[in-house]
C-alpha cells in the first residue's frame, strides 16, 4: 500500500480521494461526450517540420483541465496544481499539489484508438499520496476509475480490487517501449498512454511496465495505484534503478522531473532493471 506520510490526517486524505475520483471520472465523462465529434486538434510543434508534429493537443484538453483546476482551487484554495496544458502554478511551493493530465494517450483519442486515460494525482511534498485514473476501458472491459489514497488499498469504482493471476498463464505481459529489443520473459505491449499502463499494472494487466522519460503528469497518479496494489516501482539514476521515493521536495521544480521509471510485481520490476541497465 502506499505509505502515509507522518502526520497527514487520514479524513483529509479520504477527501482528497473522493474529489481526485470526482476529477478524474469528469474528465473521462467529457472525453465519452467528445468522441465522434469533428475535433479541433493542435500540435505543441505547430509551425515545426511536419515529422515533428507529434504532441497532439485538443480542445477536449484545454477544456477538461480548466474545469478540473476550478474543482481543485474551490475545494482546497491555495493548493499547487501542475497540468499538462497549462502552465499556472497557483500554490506554487504549497506541501500539497495536484498534478493533472486531461487526457493521457491524445493521439490515440483524436484517432478514435480507444486507449486513454485521465489522470488525477495528488503528492504531498513531492510523494504521491492518492490517485484517481479514469480508464477507457478497465479489467471489466468498461470504463471506469481505479483510485486509492495512502494506507488503502487499490479501489475501483468504490470497491477493493484485488486480482490473482491464473497460473495457468506462464508468458504475461510487459509494456515496453523498446519493442524491437526483446523483455525478457513477456509479451510486450504499449498502448499509447503511460497513464492507462500504470493503471493496467496495478490491476495486474501487466505485469511490469517501463517509461523512457516520462512527465509528472504521465504517472504521479498511476505510482500511488502502483504502490495502492503493493506494486514496486523503481526510477533510474545515472546508471543504477533505485525504489522511486518521490518526485523531490523542491516543490518549485516538480513540473521539471523526467525520470525513467519501471512499475510491476517485485521480481518483475527488478528482471526488467537488470535488462534495462
Amino acid at each position: 500500500m502506499t505509505r502515509v506520510p507522518a502526520n497527514l490526517d487520514p479524513t483529509l486524505l479520504a477527501e482528497m480521494e473522493t474529489l481526485a475520483v470526482e476529477l478524474a471520472t469528469l474528465g473521462g465523462k467529457e472525453i465519452l461526450a467528445a468522441l465522434g465529434t469533428i475535433l479541433s486538434v493542435k500540435y505543441k510543434g505547430q509551425g515545426a517540420a511536419a515529422n515533428l508534429l507529434s504532441d497532439p493537443v485538443s480542445q477536449v484538453d484545454g477544456a477538461v483541465e480548466a474545469l478540473i483546476r476550478a474543482r481543485v482551487a474551490g475545494r482546497f484554495p491555495g493548493h499547487d496544481i501542475i497540468g499538462e496544458e497549462m502552465d499556472e502554478r497557483p500554490g506554487r511551493g504549497h506541501d500539497f499539489a495536484w498534478v493533472i493530465d486531461p487526457i493521457d494517450g491524445t493521439t490515440n483519442f483524436v484517432n478514435g484508438f480507444p486507449l486513454f486515460a485521465s489522470s488525477v494525482g495528488v503528492l504531498y511534498r513531492g510523494v504521491p499520496v492518492a490517485g484517481a485514473l479514469w480508464c477507457s476501458t478497465s479489467h471489466l472491459l468498461t470504463p471506469g476509475t481505479y483510485h486509492c489514497s495512502a494506507g488503502n488499498g487499490l479501489r475501483f469504482e468504490g470497491t477493493a480490487f484485488s486480482r490473482q493471476p491464473n497460473p495457468e498463464v506462464r508468458r504475461r505481459l510487459a509494456g515496453e517501449p523498446d519493442l524491437g529489443n526483446g523483455a525478457g520473459v513477456w509479451d510486450v505491449r504499449k498502448t499509447g498512454s503511460a497513464a492507462i499502463e500504470c493503471a493496467f499494472v496495478a490491476a495486474g494487466l501487466l505485469q511490469v511496465a517501463r517509461f523512457a522519460t516520462p512527465n509528472i503528469w504521465d504517472v504521479a497518479g498511476g505510482i500511488a495505484l502502483a504502490w495502492a496494489s503493493g506494486a514496486t516501482v523503481l526510477e533510474k539514476h545515472s546508471e543504477s534503478w533505485r525504489p522511486f521515493v518521490g518526485f523531490g521536495e523542491d516543490m518549485d521544480d516538480l513540473s521539471q522531473w523526467r525520470r525513467p521509471l519501471i512499475l510491476g510485481g517485485a521480481d518483475a520490476a527488478d528482471a526488467m532493471a537488470q535488462i534495462r541497465e
